[in-house]
Protein backbone atom coordinates (compact mmCIF):
# COMPACT_ATOMS: atom_id res chain seq x y z
CA UNK A 1 0.00 0.00 0.00
CA UNK A 2 1.40 3.40 -0.95
CA UNK A 3 1.67 6.29 1.51
CA UNK A 4 -1.09 8.18 -0.34
CA UNK A 5 -3.26 5.06 -0.33
CA UNK A 6 -2.84 4.45 3.41
CA UNK A 7 -3.44 8.10 4.30
CA UNK A 8 -6.52 8.39 2.13
CA UNK A 9 -7.85 5.09 3.46
CA UNK A 10 -7.74 6.48 6.99
CA UNK A 11 -9.35 9.73 5.84
CA UNK A 12 -12.21 7.87 4.15
CA UNK A 13 -13.16 6.16 7.41
CA UNK A 14 -12.78 9.22 9.63
CA UNK A 15 -16.52 9.96 9.87
CA UNK A 16 -17.45 6.44 10.99
CA UNK A 17 -17.68 5.27 14.61
CA UNK A 18 -15.04 2.79 15.86
CA UNK A 19 -17.42 -0.19 15.63
CA UNK A 20 -18.15 0.53 11.95
CA UNK A 21 -14.46 1.08 11.20
CA UNK A 22 -13.66 -2.32 12.68
CA UNK A 23 -16.34 -3.94 10.52
CA UNK A 24 -14.94 -2.20 7.45
CA UNK A 25 -11.41 -3.44 8.14
CA UNK A 26 -12.70 -6.97 8.76
CA UNK A 27 -14.78 -6.85 5.56
CA UNK A 28 -11.77 -5.70 3.54
CA UNK A 29 -9.70 -8.61 4.89
CA UNK A 30 -12.55 -11.02 4.12
CA UNK A 31 -12.73 -9.80 0.50
CA UNK A 32 -8.98 -10.23 0.19
CA UNK A 33 -9.23 -13.80 1.54
CA UNK A 34 -12.27 -14.70 -0.60
CA UNK A 35 -14.71 -14.92 2.33
CA UNK A 36 -17.33 -12.96 0.40
CA UNK A 37 -20.48 -13.89 2.41
CA UNK A 38 -18.79 -12.69 5.62
CA UNK A 39 -17.72 -9.43 3.97
CA UNK A 40 -21.19 -8.85 2.51
CA UNK A 41 -22.90 -9.28 5.89
CA UNK A 42 -20.50 -6.81 7.57
CA UNK A 43 -20.88 -4.21 4.80
CA UNK A 44 -24.66 -4.47 4.90
CA UNK A 45 -24.49 -3.72 8.63
CA UNK A 46 -22.40 -0.60 7.99
CA UNK A 47 -24.58 0.62 5.12
CA UNK A 48 -27.75 0.14 7.18
CA UNK A 49 -26.52 2.87 9.54
CA UNK A 50 -24.39 4.89 7.09
CA UNK A 51 -26.32 4.90 3.82
CA UNK A 52 -24.23 5.33 0.68
CA UNK A 53 -21.00 5.76 2.57
CA UNK A 54 -18.47 5.89 -0.31
CA UNK A 55 -15.95 3.48 1.17
CA UNK A 56 -18.58 0.93 2.22
CA UNK A 57 -20.16 1.11 -1.23
CA UNK A 58 -16.75 0.81 -2.91
CA UNK A 59 -16.03 -2.36 -0.96
CA UNK A 60 -19.51 -3.74 -1.66
CA UNK A 61 -19.12 -3.06 -5.38
CA UNK A 62 -15.66 -4.66 -5.33
CA UNK A 63 -17.16 -7.71 -3.61
CA UNK A 64 -19.84 -8.03 -6.32
CA UNK A 65 -17.20 -7.73 -9.04
CA UNK A 66 -15.01 -10.38 -7.40
CA UNK A 67 -18.03 -12.71 -7.24
CA UNK A 68 -18.69 -12.17 -10.95
CA UNK A 69 -21.88 -10.17 -10.31
CA UNK A 70 -20.85 -7.42 -12.70
CA UNK A 71 -24.27 -5.76 -13.08
CA UNK A 72 -24.61 -5.42 -9.31
CA UNK A 73 -21.09 -4.07 -9.08
CA UNK A 74 -21.75 -1.40 -11.73
CA UNK A 75 -25.03 -0.40 -10.12
CA UNK A 76 -23.37 -0.02 -6.70
CA UNK A 77 -20.51 2.05 -8.13
CA UNK A 78 -22.95 4.28 -10.03
CA UNK A 79 -25.10 4.88 -6.95
CA UNK A 80 -22.01 5.85 -4.99
CA UNK A 81 -20.80 8.19 -7.75
CA UNK A 82 -24.16 9.95 -7.88
CA UNK A 83 -23.45 11.23 -4.38
CA UNK A 84 -19.64 11.34 -4.66
CA UNK A 85 -18.83 12.18 -8.30
CA UNK A 86 -15.30 13.39 -7.48
CA UNK A 87 -14.22 10.29 -5.59
CA UNK A 88 -11.02 9.04 -7.27
CA UNK A 89 -11.14 5.66 -5.52
CA UNK A 90 -14.62 4.96 -6.88
CA UNK A 91 -13.58 5.86 -10.41
CA UNK A 92 -10.41 3.78 -10.19
CA UNK A 93 -12.13 0.65 -8.90
CA UNK A 94 -15.05 1.05 -11.30
CA UNK A 95 -12.44 1.03 -14.06
CA UNK A 96 -11.04 -2.22 -12.65
CA UNK A 97 -14.51 -3.79 -12.55
CA UNK A 98 -15.27 -2.70 -16.11
CA UNK A 99 -11.99 -4.11 -17.38
CA UNK A 100 -12.76 -7.45 -15.71
CA UNK A 101 -16.15 -7.48 -17.45
CA UNK A 102 -14.68 -6.76 -20.87
CA UNK A 103 -15.74 -3.09 -21.03
CA UNK A 104 -12.23 -1.81 -21.66
CA UNK A 105 -13.02 1.52 -23.34
CA UNK A 106 -15.19 2.64 -20.41
CA UNK A 107 -12.56 1.40 -17.95
CA UNK A 108 -9.99 3.76 -19.47
CA UNK A 109 -12.39 6.70 -19.03
CA UNK A 110 -12.70 6.04 -15.31
CA UNK A 111 -8.97 5.49 -14.74
CA UNK A 112 -8.27 8.78 -16.52
CA UNK A 113 -10.85 10.54 -14.37
CA UNK A 114 -9.30 9.04 -11.22
CA UNK A 115 -5.86 10.26 -12.36
CA UNK A 116 -7.28 13.75 -12.99
CA UNK A 117 -8.91 13.87 -9.56
CA UNK A 118 -5.87 12.45 -7.72
CA UNK A 119 -2.81 13.12 -9.92
CA UNK A 120 -0.45 12.19 -7.07
CA UNK A 121 -1.96 8.75 -6.54
CA UNK A 122 -0.07 5.84 -8.11
CA UNK A 123 -2.96 3.43 -8.74
CA UNK A 124 -4.90 5.07 -11.60
CA UNK A 125 -1.65 5.79 -13.46
CA UNK A 126 -0.55 2.21 -12.91
CA UNK A 127 -3.89 0.80 -14.12
CA UNK A 128 -3.77 3.04 -17.17
CA UNK A 129 -0.22 2.02 -18.01
CA UNK A 130 -0.76 -1.67 -17.41
CA UNK A 131 -3.80 -1.82 -19.66
CA UNK A 132 -2.33 0.44 -22.33
CA UNK A 133 0.56 -1.99 -22.48
CA UNK A 134 -1.81 -4.96 -22.74
CA UNK A 135 -3.48 -3.21 -25.67
CA UNK A 136 -0.13 -2.69 -27.37
CA UNK A 137 -0.04 1.08 -26.90
CA UNK A 138 3.45 0.97 -25.45
CA UNK A 139 4.28 4.67 -25.90
CA UNK A 140 1.20 5.72 -23.93
CA UNK A 141 1.91 3.02 -21.35
CA UNK A 142 5.42 4.37 -20.78
CA UNK A 143 4.03 7.87 -20.19
CA UNK A 144 1.42 6.63 -17.70
CA UNK A 145 3.87 4.38 -15.88
CA UNK A 146 6.37 7.21 -15.57
CA UNK A 147 3.63 9.20 -13.81
CA UNK A 148 2.98 6.19 -11.57
CA UNK A 149 6.66 5.97 -10.64
CA UNK A 150 6.80 9.71 -9.95
CA UNK A 151 3.75 9.34 -7.69
CA UNK A 152 5.47 6.70 -5.56
CA UNK A 153 9.19 6.19 -6.08
CA UNK A 154 9.24 3.08 -3.88
CA UNK A 155 6.24 1.13 -5.20
CA UNK A 156 7.88 -1.82 -6.98
CA UNK A 157 5.07 -2.94 -9.35
CA UNK A 158 5.09 0.41 -11.18
CA UNK A 159 8.87 0.36 -11.67
CA UNK A 160 8.85 -3.26 -12.87
CA UNK A 161 6.04 -2.65 -15.33
CA UNK A 162 7.75 0.48 -16.65
CA UNK A 163 10.92 -1.56 -17.12
CA UNK A 164 8.93 -4.17 -19.05
CA UNK A 165 7.34 -1.51 -21.27
CA UNK A 166 10.72 0.08 -22.02
CA UNK A 167 12.14 -3.35 -22.84
CA UNK A 168 9.24 -4.05 -25.21
CA UNK A 169 9.82 -0.67 -26.87
CA UNK A 170 13.49 -1.54 -27.43
CA UNK A 171 14.95 1.00 -24.98
CA UNK A 172 17.15 -1.54 -23.24
CA UNK A 173 19.33 0.89 -21.28
CA UNK A 174 16.32 2.66 -19.78
CA UNK A 175 14.68 -0.70 -19.00
CA UNK A 176 17.81 -1.92 -17.22
CA UNK A 177 18.01 1.33 -15.24
CA UNK A 178 14.42 0.88 -14.09
CA UNK A 179 15.03 -2.72 -12.99
CA UNK A 180 18.19 -1.59 -11.17
CA UNK A 181 16.15 1.08 -9.40
CA UNK A 182 13.73 -1.62 -8.24
CA UNK A 183 16.66 -3.65 -6.90
CA UNK A 184 17.91 -0.61 -4.99
CA UNK A 185 14.56 -0.70 -3.17
CA UNK A 186 14.35 -4.48 -2.75
CA UNK A 187 17.52 -6.46 -3.67
CA UNK A 188 15.61 -9.76 -3.76
CA UNK A 189 12.96 -8.56 -6.23
CA UNK A 190 12.63 -11.54 -8.56
CA UNK A 191 10.73 -9.57 -11.20
CA UNK A 192 13.63 -7.13 -11.49
CA UNK A 193 16.16 -9.94 -11.89
CA UNK A 194 13.84 -11.60 -14.42
CA UNK A 195 13.64 -8.34 -16.38
CA UNK A 196 17.41 -7.87 -16.44
CA UNK A 197 17.91 -11.47 -17.52
CA UNK A 198 15.41 -11.04 -20.37
CA UNK A 199 17.57 -8.30 -21.88
CA UNK A 200 19.36 -11.18 -23.52
CA UNK A 201 21.71 -8.99 -25.56
CA UNK A 202 23.23 -7.53 -22.34
CA UNK A 203 24.75 -10.19 -20.05
CA UNK A 204 24.44 -9.99 -16.29
CA UNK A 205 27.70 -9.37 -14.43
CA UNK A 206 29.84 -11.09 -11.81
CA UNK A 207 28.55 -8.54 -9.31
CA UNK A 208 24.99 -9.60 -10.20
CA UNK A 209 25.90 -13.23 -9.54
CA UNK A 210 27.25 -12.31 -6.10
CA UNK A 211 24.21 -10.19 -5.32
CA UNK A 212 21.75 -12.96 -6.21
CA UNK A 213 23.75 -15.57 -4.29
CA UNK A 214 23.66 -13.30 -1.23
CA UNK A 215 19.89 -12.89 -1.53
CA UNK A 216 19.31 -16.62 -1.96
CA UNK A 217 21.26 -17.19 1.28
CA UNK A 218 18.91 -14.92 3.21
CA UNK A 219 16.02 -16.46 5.17
CA UNK A 220 12.51 -15.30 4.48
CA UNK A 221 12.84 -14.65 0.74
CA UNK A 222 9.55 -15.32 -1.06
CA UNK A 223 9.44 -18.50 -3.16
CA UNK A 224 8.57 -16.59 -6.34
CA UNK A 225 11.63 -14.36 -5.87
CA UNK A 226 13.90 -17.36 -5.28
CA UNK A 227 12.59 -19.05 -8.41
CA UNK A 228 13.08 -15.96 -10.57
CA UNK A 229 16.64 -15.45 -9.28
CA UNK A 230 17.54 -19.05 -10.05
CA UNK A 231 16.32 -18.67 -13.64
CA UNK A 232 18.41 -15.49 -13.93
CA UNK A 233 21.44 -17.23 -12.43
CA UNK A 234 21.02 -20.09 -14.88
CA UNK A 235 21.19 -17.65 -17.77
CA UNK A 236 24.16 -15.85 -16.20
CA UNK A 237 26.14 -19.05 -15.62
CA UNK A 238 25.43 -20.22 -19.15
CA UNK A 239 26.76 -16.92 -20.51
CA UNK A 240 29.93 -17.51 -18.45
CA UNK A 241 30.29 -21.03 -19.88
CA UNK A 242 29.60 -22.71 -16.53
CA UNK A 243 27.10 -25.26 -17.82
CA UNK A 244 27.10 -27.47 -14.71
CA UNK A 245 26.22 -24.49 -12.52
CA UNK A 246 23.69 -23.24 -15.07
CA UNK A 247 21.95 -26.61 -15.25
CA UNK A 248 21.76 -26.89 -11.46
CA UNK A 249 20.22 -23.44 -11.05
CA UNK A 250 17.64 -24.06 -13.79
CA UNK A 251 16.82 -27.51 -12.42
CA UNK A 252 16.23 -26.08 -8.93
CA UNK A 253 14.05 -23.28 -10.32
CA UNK A 254 11.92 -25.70 -12.33
CA UNK A 255 11.54 -28.18 -9.48
CA UNK A 256 10.30 -25.40 -7.21
CA UNK A 257 7.91 -24.12 -9.87
CA UNK A 258 6.58 -27.59 -10.65
CA UNK A 259 6.06 -28.34 -6.96
CA UNK A 260 3.71 -25.39 -6.69
CA UNK A 261 1.29 -26.80 -9.29
CA UNK A 262 2.29 -29.93 -11.23
CA UNK A 263 1.12 -30.18 -14.83
CA UNK A 264 -1.24 -33.07 -15.69
CA UNK A 265 0.13 -34.43 -18.94
CA UNK A 266 -2.23 -37.43 -19.24
CA UNK A 267 -5.33 -35.25 -18.97
CA UNK A 268 -3.81 -32.83 -21.47
CA UNK A 269 -3.15 -35.56 -24.04
CA UNK A 270 -6.69 -36.92 -23.68
CA UNK A 271 -8.10 -33.44 -24.26
CA UNK A 272 -5.99 -32.90 -27.38
CA UNK A 273 -7.05 -36.27 -28.85
CA UNK A 274 -10.68 -35.38 -28.16
CA UNK A 275 -10.05 -32.04 -29.88
CA UNK A 276 -8.60 -33.73 -32.99
CA UNK A 277 -11.55 -36.14 -33.18
CA UNK A 278 -14.22 -33.50 -32.53
CA UNK A 279 -12.90 -31.18 -35.26
CA UNK A 280 -12.73 -33.86 -37.96
CA UNK A 281 -16.20 -32.84 -39.18
CA UNK A 282 -17.34 -29.25 -39.04
CA UNK A 283 -20.08 -27.38 -40.92
CA UNK A 284 -19.05 -25.65 -44.13
CA UNK A 285 -18.72 -21.89 -43.46
CA UNK A 286 -21.25 -19.57 -45.08
CA UNK A 287 -18.61 -16.82 -45.41
CA UNK A 288 -15.34 -18.42 -46.47
CA UNK A 289 -13.58 -15.04 -46.32
CA UNK A 290 -14.34 -14.38 -42.65
CA UNK A 291 -11.02 -13.71 -40.93
CA UNK A 292 -8.83 -12.92 -43.94
CA UNK A 293 -7.43 -10.05 -41.87
CA UNK A 294 -5.79 -12.44 -39.38
CA UNK A 295 -2.46 -14.26 -39.51
CA UNK A 296 -2.15 -16.66 -36.57
CA UNK A 297 1.38 -17.76 -35.63
CA UNK A 298 1.13 -20.84 -33.44
CA UNK A 299 3.17 -23.71 -32.04
CA UNK A 300 5.62 -24.13 -29.21
CA UNK A 301 6.91 -21.17 -27.20
CA UNK A 302 10.57 -20.40 -27.97
CA UNK A 303 10.19 -21.79 -31.50
CA UNK A 304 11.07 -18.60 -33.37
CA UNK A 305 7.49 -17.34 -33.54
CA UNK A 306 8.47 -13.82 -32.43
CA UNK A 307 11.01 -13.68 -35.27
CA UNK A 308 8.40 -14.75 -37.83
CA UNK A 309 6.05 -12.08 -36.49
CA UNK A 310 8.75 -9.40 -36.55
CA UNK A 311 9.39 -10.16 -40.22
CA UNK A 312 5.69 -9.94 -41.06
CA UNK A 313 5.24 -6.77 -38.97
CA UNK A 314 7.87 -5.04 -41.11
CA UNK A 315 5.48 -5.35 -44.08
CA UNK A 316 3.49 -2.16 -44.78
CA UNK A 317 0.17 -4.04 -44.73
CA UNK A 318 0.67 -5.83 -41.39
CA UNK A 319 0.27 -4.79 -37.75
CA UNK A 320 2.20 -7.01 -35.33
CA UNK A 321 -0.17 -7.46 -32.38
CA UNK A 322 2.01 -9.94 -30.45
CA UNK A 323 0.37 -12.46 -28.08
CA UNK A 324 -3.36 -11.77 -27.90
CA UNK A 325 -5.67 -13.45 -25.37
CA UNK A 326 -8.80 -12.93 -27.47
CA UNK A 327 -9.17 -16.28 -29.25
CA UNK A 328 -8.95 -18.24 -26.01
CA UNK A 329 -11.29 -15.72 -24.33
CA UNK A 330 -13.93 -16.25 -27.03
CA UNK A 331 -13.67 -20.06 -26.69
CA UNK A 332 -13.77 -19.93 -22.88
CA UNK A 333 -16.78 -17.61 -22.89
CA UNK A 334 -18.64 -20.00 -25.18
CA UNK A 335 -17.69 -22.91 -22.92
CA UNK A 336 -19.07 -21.03 -19.92
CA UNK A 337 -22.32 -20.22 -21.72
CA UNK A 338 -22.80 -23.84 -22.79
CA UNK A 339 -21.75 -25.29 -19.44
CA UNK A 340 -19.26 -27.60 -21.17
CA UNK A 341 -15.50 -27.49 -21.46
CA UNK A 342 -13.81 -27.21 -24.84
CA UNK A 343 -13.80 -29.41 -26.96
CA UNK A 344 -16.87 -31.20 -25.57
CA UNK A 345 -19.34 -28.74 -27.14
CA UNK A 346 -17.88 -28.67 -30.67
CA UNK A 347 -20.39 -31.20 -32.02
CA UNK A 348 -23.27 -29.04 -30.73
CA UNK A 349 -22.13 -25.88 -32.59
CA UNK A 350 -23.71 -25.02 -35.91
CA UNK A 351 -22.68 -22.75 -38.72
CA UNK A 352 -24.32 -19.70 -37.15
CA UNK A 353 -22.48 -20.36 -33.88
CA UNK A 354 -19.07 -20.50 -35.56
CA UNK A 355 -19.78 -17.36 -37.56
CA UNK A 356 -20.85 -15.58 -34.36
CA UNK A 357 -17.68 -16.65 -32.56
CA UNK A 358 -15.50 -15.55 -35.48
CA UNK A 359 -17.22 -12.16 -35.59
CA UNK A 360 -16.72 -11.81 -31.83
CA UNK A 361 -12.97 -12.42 -32.21
CA UNK A 362 -12.74 -9.86 -35.02
CA UNK A 363 -14.67 -7.30 -32.95
CA UNK A 364 -12.36 -7.83 -29.97
CA UNK A 365 -9.28 -7.33 -32.14
CA UNK A 366 -10.57 -4.43 -34.26
CA UNK A 367 -8.04 -1.99 -32.76
CA UNK A 368 -5.22 -3.91 -34.47
CA UNK A 369 -6.65 -3.02 -37.89
CA UNK A 370 -6.82 0.73 -37.36
CA UNK A 371 -3.47 1.42 -39.08
CA UNK A 372 -3.03 -1.62 -41.32
CA UNK A 373 -5.54 -3.92 -43.03
CA UNK A 374 -4.15 -7.15 -41.54
CA UNK A 375 -2.57 -8.19 -38.25
CA UNK A 376 -0.69 -11.04 -36.61
CA UNK A 377 -1.80 -12.88 -33.49
CA UNK A 378 1.18 -14.88 -32.25
CA UNK A 379 -0.17 -16.46 -29.10
CA UNK A 380 1.64 -19.84 -29.34
CA UNK A 381 -1.01 -21.77 -27.40
CA UNK A 382 -3.64 -20.90 -30.03
CA UNK A 383 -2.57 -24.12 -31.76
CA UNK A 384 -5.14 -25.80 -29.51
CA UNK A 385 -7.92 -24.02 -31.41
CA UNK A 386 -6.61 -24.38 -34.96
CA UNK A 387 -8.97 -27.29 -35.58
CA UNK A 388 -12.06 -25.07 -35.28
CA UNK A 389 -10.68 -22.11 -37.22
CA UNK A 390 -11.77 -23.51 -40.58
CA UNK A 391 -15.36 -23.07 -39.36
CA UNK A 392 -14.86 -20.04 -37.11
CA UNK A 393 -12.40 -17.92 -39.14
CA UNK A 394 -12.10 -19.77 -42.45
CA UNK A 395 -10.26 -16.91 -44.17
CA UNK A 396 -7.45 -16.74 -41.61
CA UNK A 397 -3.87 -17.80 -42.37
CA UNK A 398 -2.08 -20.04 -39.86
CA UNK A 399 1.72 -20.22 -39.61
CA UNK A 400 2.95 -23.34 -37.78
CA UNK A 401 6.33 -22.19 -36.40
CA UNK A 402 8.81 -24.93 -35.55
CA UNK A 403 12.39 -25.14 -34.38
CA UNK A 404 14.69 -28.07 -33.62
CA UNK A 405 12.77 -30.04 -30.91
CA UNK A 406 15.69 -30.28 -28.48
CA UNK A 407 16.52 -26.58 -28.79
CA UNK A 408 12.85 -25.67 -28.38
CA UNK A 409 12.30 -27.87 -25.35
CA UNK A 410 15.53 -26.79 -23.65
CA UNK A 411 14.74 -23.13 -24.33
CA UNK A 412 11.31 -23.62 -22.71
CA UNK A 413 12.96 -25.21 -19.67
CA UNK A 414 15.32 -22.20 -19.41
CA UNK A 415 12.50 -19.64 -19.56
CA UNK A 416 10.25 -18.85 -16.63
CA UNK A 417 6.55 -18.97 -17.47
CA UNK A 418 3.96 -17.40 -15.19
CA UNK A 419 0.89 -19.36 -16.23
CA UNK A 420 0.64 -22.30 -13.83
CA UNK A 421 0.53 -25.25 -14.05
CA UNK A 422 3.00 -25.20 -16.95
CA UNK A 423 4.46 -28.02 -19.02
CA UNK A 424 7.98 -26.52 -19.22
CA UNK A 425 9.15 -27.35 -15.69
CA UNK A 426 9.76 -31.07 -16.18
CA UNK A 427 11.64 -32.88 -18.97
CA UNK A 428 8.97 -35.57 -19.43
CA UNK A 429 6.23 -32.93 -19.49
CA UNK A 430 7.89 -30.66 -22.03
CA UNK A 431 8.73 -33.64 -24.24
CA UNK A 432 5.16 -34.93 -24.18
CA UNK A 433 3.74 -31.45 -24.74
CA UNK A 434 5.95 -30.80 -27.78
CA UNK A 435 5.17 -34.14 -29.38
CA UNK A 436 1.44 -33.70 -28.74
CA UNK A 437 1.49 -30.18 -30.17
CA UNK A 438 3.28 -31.26 -33.35
CA UNK A 439 1.03 -34.32 -33.74
CA UNK A 440 -2.10 -32.17 -33.49
CA UNK A 441 -0.78 -29.55 -35.91
CA UNK A 442 0.18 -32.25 -38.42
CA UNK A 443 -3.40 -33.57 -38.31
CA UNK A 444 -4.92 -30.11 -38.63
CA UNK A 445 -2.60 -29.24 -41.54
CA UNK A 446 -3.46 -32.47 -43.37
CA UNK A 447 -7.10 -31.39 -43.28
CA UNK A 448 -6.49 -27.79 -44.31
CA UNK A 449 -3.17 -27.55 -46.22
CA UNK A 450 -4.17 -24.43 -48.11
CA UNK A 451 -4.35 -22.28 -44.96
CA UNK A 452 -1.94 -23.93 -42.50
CA UNK A 453 1.71 -23.49 -43.47
CA UNK A 454 4.72 -25.09 -41.76
CA UNK A 455 7.77 -22.82 -41.36
CA UNK A 456 11.02 -23.94 -39.73
CA UNK A 457 13.32 -21.58 -37.87
CA UNK A 458 16.49 -23.30 -39.08
CA UNK A 459 15.43 -23.02 -42.73
CA UNK A 460 14.99 -19.28 -42.24
CA UNK A 461 18.51 -19.03 -40.80
CA UNK A 462 19.99 -21.07 -43.66
CA UNK A 463 18.50 -18.89 -46.42
CA UNK A 464 16.86 -15.76 -44.96
CA UNK A 465 15.62 -14.18 -48.18
CA UNK A 466 14.10 -17.39 -49.52
CA UNK A 467 12.46 -18.08 -46.16
CA UNK A 468 11.05 -14.55 -45.93
CA UNK A 469 9.71 -14.69 -49.49
CA UNK A 470 7.97 -17.99 -48.79
CA UNK A 471 6.53 -16.67 -45.51
CA UNK A 472 5.09 -13.60 -47.25
CA UNK A 473 3.71 -15.68 -50.13
CA UNK A 474 1.99 -18.10 -47.73
CA UNK A 475 0.30 -15.09 -46.12
CA UNK A 476 -0.82 -13.75 -49.50
CA UNK A 477 1.56 -10.78 -49.28
CA UNK A 478 3.73 -9.27 -51.97
CA UNK A 479 7.45 -9.19 -51.24
CA UNK A 480 8.71 -6.02 -49.57
CA UNK A 481 12.39 -5.19 -48.98
CA UNK A 482 11.55 -3.86 -45.50
CA UNK A 483 10.96 -7.44 -44.36
CA UNK A 484 14.64 -8.20 -44.93
CA UNK A 485 15.42 -5.41 -42.45
CA UNK A 486 12.92 -6.65 -39.87
CA UNK A 487 15.28 -5.83 -36.98
CA UNK A 488 14.91 -2.12 -37.82
CA UNK A 489 11.12 -2.19 -37.45
CA UNK A 490 9.83 0.18 -34.77
CA UNK A 491 7.16 -1.61 -32.75
CA UNK A 492 6.44 -3.00 -29.32
CA UNK A 493 7.55 -6.62 -28.89
CA UNK A 494 5.83 -7.99 -25.81
CA UNK A 495 7.60 -11.34 -25.45
CA UNK A 496 10.79 -12.72 -23.91
CA UNK A 497 12.47 -12.34 -27.34
CA UNK A 498 12.06 -8.55 -27.41
CA UNK A 499 15.80 -7.90 -27.45
CA UNK A 500 16.78 -10.69 -29.84
CA UNK A 501 14.43 -9.79 -32.70
CA UNK A 502 15.88 -6.29 -32.81
CA UNK A 503 19.20 -7.80 -33.90
CA UNK A 504 20.11 -9.12 -37.37
CA UNK A 505 19.70 -12.88 -37.85
CA UNK A 506 22.25 -14.94 -35.90
CA UNK A 507 23.18 -18.56 -36.53
CA UNK A 508 24.68 -19.14 -33.07
CA UNK A 509 21.39 -19.42 -31.15
CA UNK A 510 21.66 -23.17 -30.39
CA UNK A 511 22.31 -23.87 -26.70
CA UNK A 512 21.51 -27.52 -26.02
CA UNK A 513 24.69 -29.16 -27.36
CA UNK A 514 26.86 -27.51 -24.68
CA UNK A 515 24.98 -29.44 -21.97
CA UNK A 516 25.86 -32.83 -23.44
CA UNK A 517 24.60 -35.88 -21.54
CA UNK A 518 22.80 -33.73 -18.96
CA UNK A 519 19.98 -33.42 -21.50
CA UNK A 520 19.73 -37.13 -22.29
CA UNK A 521 16.49 -37.45 -20.25
CA UNK A 522 15.04 -34.63 -22.32
CA UNK A 523 16.18 -36.33 -25.55
CA UNK A 524 14.42 -39.52 -24.45
CA UNK A 525 11.24 -37.59 -23.63
CA UNK A 526 11.32 -36.11 -27.13
CA UNK A 527 11.87 -39.51 -28.74
CA UNK A 528 15.36 -38.55 -29.96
Amino acid sequence: MTAFHAHQGDERLRDLPPSAIEKMHTAARAIRDGALPVAQRLLKDVLASHRRHPEAMRLMATLHAQAGRHDEAFKTFELALERHPDDAWLHNDLGNAMAAAGRGAEAFDHWREAARLAPGWVMPWYNLGRNQQLQGDTAAAIDSLRRACESDERWLPAHILLGDALLHAGDFDAAAARYRHALSIEPSCGDAWRGLSNIKTVPLTDADAEAMAAQLARPGIADEDRIAMRYALGKLEEDRGNHDAAFEQLAQANRALNNRRPWRRDAFERQVEANIEATATLPEPADTGLGTEVIFIVGMPRSGSTLFEQILAAHPNIEGASELPDLEAVIEQESACRGKAFPDWIADAGNDDWQRLGADYLARTARWRERHPRFTDKMPENWRFVGVLRAMLPGATIIDARRDPLETAWSCFRQQFYRLPHFASDFDDVGRYLRTCEHAMDRFRDRDPGRIHLHRYEALLDDPEAGIRRLLADCGLTFDEACLRFHEASRSVRTASAAQVRQPLRRDTARAAAYGARLDPLRRALGI
